[in-house]
């Protein structure tokens, strides 16, 4: 399993009155961790664009444990959990960088298509990163 870190500072944007990070921006980190993650294993998503294979995300979901802050360093920890037919799912952990507490966690689940829409085997028609993406789940 690969384990990519990606940090960020919570910009005051992301907050509401109460300077507390609004829920919408989980997401939004989750996207930055699951880019750095491919960039880890050298296939970033312009990359995969070129090739024809789009990952639209068909399923998300976010446990919020505790809240961000304003000026929080945060610690958006990502793996590649599975890898299924024209699917793959991944996890992320949210943590605060000064005490590594979870804030929050939660998944992605991302279809494989091409930019019509079409479903894509990837095992079929792109052998090569589908090792590759096997290589590094759980």
């Amino acid at each position: 399993m690969l384990v990519k870190d990606a940090t960020i500072r919570v910009r005051y944007a992301e907050t509401d009155q109460m300077g507390v990070v609004y829920h919408t921006n989980y997401i939004v980190w989750f996207e930055i961790g699951r880019t750095e993650w491919f960039r880890q294993i050298n296939q970033d998503y312009k990359a995969l664009e070129d090739q024809n294979i789009i990952l639209p995300v068909i399923e998300v979901n976010c446990k919020y444990k505790k809240p961000a802050l304003y000026d929080d360093n945060i610690i958006v920890r990502t793996y590649l959990k599975e890898i299924k037919g024209i699917r793959l799912i991944f996890h992320y952990e949210i943590l605060r960088m000064e005490d590594e507490e979870l804030l929050a966690e939660g998944e992605t689940t991302h279809a494989f298509v091409d930019k019509d829409k079409n479903p894509v085997r990837l095992k079929k028609k792109f052998p090569e990163l589908w090792h590759i993406l096997n290589k590094f789940t759980e």
